[in-house]
């Protein structure tokens, strides 16, 4: 299991000149970068490689970022957008040796709609369409899609595991999995634990965060709940901290972030990395090397 930061926490847009924030990464003890890919022409993803490499970290993953203009269920024009630019990131991530996209890759963020039982169907009609394309093109070049359940106020369209596992299984292609963050889980989901059981091998991708968006342990989540379920499954894959601050302004704005949640962001990296290294470790006897998924590169 690899502990990761989502680069949000610290800059928007991630460019060539955040990987400044590496050696900081590194010493604090993270194994993995999550980078956001706003636009493919922000980065030169070959100097980005070679940044990791030079501090001893991998990009395990990238993550999605679909806005108004991007969206698998939007108009046709913003529909190929979608699927233009998601191929572009999966071409990026071939040259970042990164191992899969994240995040809502099914319809841009902030869409919430009341839309009838008929135009729901056909939406997920074109969905399926889009990402069985999609997954097939992530498979060929050794890559996974982990698409992620968001809550009620960010999204009308796949809110709960149940729903994503439903997309999973409608697309049938071994490329596309799930991802699961715990502060979208805490709000649409009984229980974390159970979910991430159902999830089971289709739980590509984790984010960890607390049930505020801060401090993952300085929450009222029930990490031991968690924990007990990824050792269920052997969960094998990265756990991400995805949290964010007011000091990114356009990301604050983005996630109704309006107030000052912990005293530093510094301080989420880096109490939230201690907090589940010891919370998340293996079980006495347990394994802790990470292996790679089937048919997929780290």
């Amino acid at each position: 299991m690899r502990f990761g930061i989502n680069t949000f926490l610290f800059t928007s847009p991630f460019t060539n000149d955040s990987t400044r924030w590496f050696r900081q990464f590194k010493q604090w003890g993270f194994d993995s970068v999550e980078i956001p890919i706003e636009d493919p022409a922000h980065i030169d993803p070959a100097y980005v490689k070679r940044e990791l490499d030079r501090h001893g970290l991998v990009c395990g993953s990238v993550c999605a970022c679909l806005g108004p203009d991007r969206d698998l269920r939007g108009t046709a024009q913003q529909q190929r957008n979608s699927l233009d630019y998601l191929k572009r990131v999966i071409d990026q991530m071939v040259v970042l040796d990164s191992r899969s996209v994240v995040g809502p890759v099914y319809s841009s963020v902030g869409r919430a709609e009341a839309v009838p039982p008929a135009e729901y169907r056909k939406q997920w009609r074109t969905v399926v369409k889009h990402l069985k394309v999609l997954a097939a093109y992530a498979q060929q070049r050794g890559k996974q899609i982990c698409l992620e359940p968001l809550n009620r106020f960010e999204t009308d369209f796949i809110n709960t595991c149940d729903q994503a596992l439903k997309l999973v299984k409608a697309v049938g292609c071994p490329a596309l999995k799930l991802h699961l963050d715990t502060f979208h889980m805490n709000i649409e989901e009984k229980c974390q634990g159970a979910v991430i059981r159902k999830a089971g091998k289709r739980l590509g991708h984790f984010h960890a965060c607390g049930s505020d968006r801060g401090t993952p342990g300085n929450d009222h989540i029930c990490w031991g709940c968690i924990t007990k379920a990824l050792r269920a499954i052997d969960y094998q894959g990265d756990v991400v901290i995805e949290s964010f601050t007011t000091d990114v302004k356009v990301i604050a704005r983005a996630a109704a972030i309006w107030r000052r949640i912990e005293p530093t962001r510094n301080e989420i990296a880096v109490k939230g990395l201690k907090f589940l290294r010891q919370t998340l470790k293996p079980a006495k006897g347990g394994r802790s090397a990470l292996r790679r998924a089937p048919g997929v590169s780290a």
